[in-house]
């Protein structure tokens, strides 16, 4: 069984109300929070550009095709939905070169531009801010507002959102059937994403076990730890406060993506992860085959800046609008997932 085919374990008891998602793009805003921004000059031209009912690689590919370079020229730090409105940066390299005249088409449109020295790489971001309409609101309200707070005094578990593995799951698939002996991908763009699928299910099943022992935001002896806001990691058999800071909310645990084996984790928290992968040795050996490096995910995340209001659509009909800040990687569907049972029209 993959986590994309379980019922995955809520931190805070599951959904308290039904809404909807997503009834129509504007619903569902993303916004890049950018650590480093355009300095002025350089050979590489930086664009933000907010898209609607465009995925951010045909935005690459219409700025390459109009500017007049290779598909190579052009870089981006995120992917970001299609069924949204979504503000990103893109560059592009034109040494030599002045700005293009761009004829911006439909659902495509400038809000700034500069130069910088260099190409906007995948990551540069650090988070992204959303802006999400729940419409058709049906529950409690009383106790949604209970769950919100209880979220943002102890954050979510940090599971994978349904769309890092495909429309239905598809690239999951593909991708443990590749690993253990299948047809493997054709191009090349396919290979890291059915990789990344599939080390994407592995973790969700061992922070899933965590969450149904409750020790997704706890300590386990052994465990390997990660500073907020940092990629570092320690063991925390090495910190005698390592517990304190977890509760915190300092340090969090942290569980594996699979691969070459890097830095393991030790004890009863070995033994956990080795008996949640265990079914799944032929998929990590393929992993390892094609030379994938074992990395550590935080299992906690912090939902910052969090805050709501209700509004009145029409009558009898509630919306609740969310807004908060994720670490870039995150998914706002796993906020989502404990607070309501969501209804998203399909595309």
């Amino acid at each position: 069984m993959t986590s994309a085919t379980m019922l995955l374990p809520h931190a805070h008891g599951g959904p308290v109300a039904q809404a909807r998602l997503k009834a129509c793009p504007a619903d569902f805003k993303v916004f890049e929070c950018m650590h480093v921004l355009p300095e002025g000059e350089g050979e590489h031209l930086w664009l933000e550009i907010e898209k609607t009912g465009w995925n951010t690689e045909d935005v690459a590919m219409w700025l390459a095709k109009s500017a007049g370079v290779h598909r190579l020229s052009v870089g981006y730090s995120g992917l970001k939905d299609k069924h949204a409105v979504t503000r990103q940066w893109f560059s592009l390299h034109l040494p030599g070169k002045a700005d293009p005249d761009f004829a911006w088409p439909d659902g495509v449109a400038l809000i700034q531009s500069g130069r910088h020295r260099r190409k906007l790489n995948r990551g540069t971001h650090r988070a992204n801010r959303f802006v999400i309409r729940a419409t058709d609101f049906c529950g409690d309200k009383l106790l949604l507002e209970s769950r919100l707070a209880a979220i943002t005094a102890e954050g979510i578990p940090n599971y994978f959102g349904e769309q890092r593995f495909g429309r239905g799951a598809g690239n999951l698939v593909r991708g443990r059937e590749w690993l253990t002996g299948g047809e493997a991908p054709r191009k090349k763009a396919l290979r890291s994403i059915w990789l990344s699928a599939v080390r994407s299910d592995l973790f969700n099943q061992v922070l899933a076990e965590r969450v149904s022992r409750g020790v997704w935001n706890r300590i386990l002896e052994g465990d390997i730890l990660q500073p907020e806001g940092s990629r570092g990691l320690f063991c925390a058999d090495d910190d005698e406060e390592a517990s304190a800071r977890v509760i915190g909310g300092e340090v969090h645990p942290t569980a594996p993506m699979p691969g070459v084996a890097g830095m393991a984790s030790s004890g009863p928290c070995r033994e956990m992860e080795q008996q949640i992968l265990a079914p799944s040795q032929a998929v990590i050996d393929g992993l390892c085959r094609e030379g994938v490096d074992e990395i550590r995910r935080a299992t906690r995340l912090p939902v910052q800046e969090l805050q709501w209001s209700w509004q009145q659509e029409r009558e009898g009909e509630n919306c609740l609008e969310l807004a908060f800040k994720l670490p870039a990687g995150a998914f706002a569907t796993t906020v989502m997932a404990e607070l309501v049972t969501t209804m998203e029209p399909s595309a």
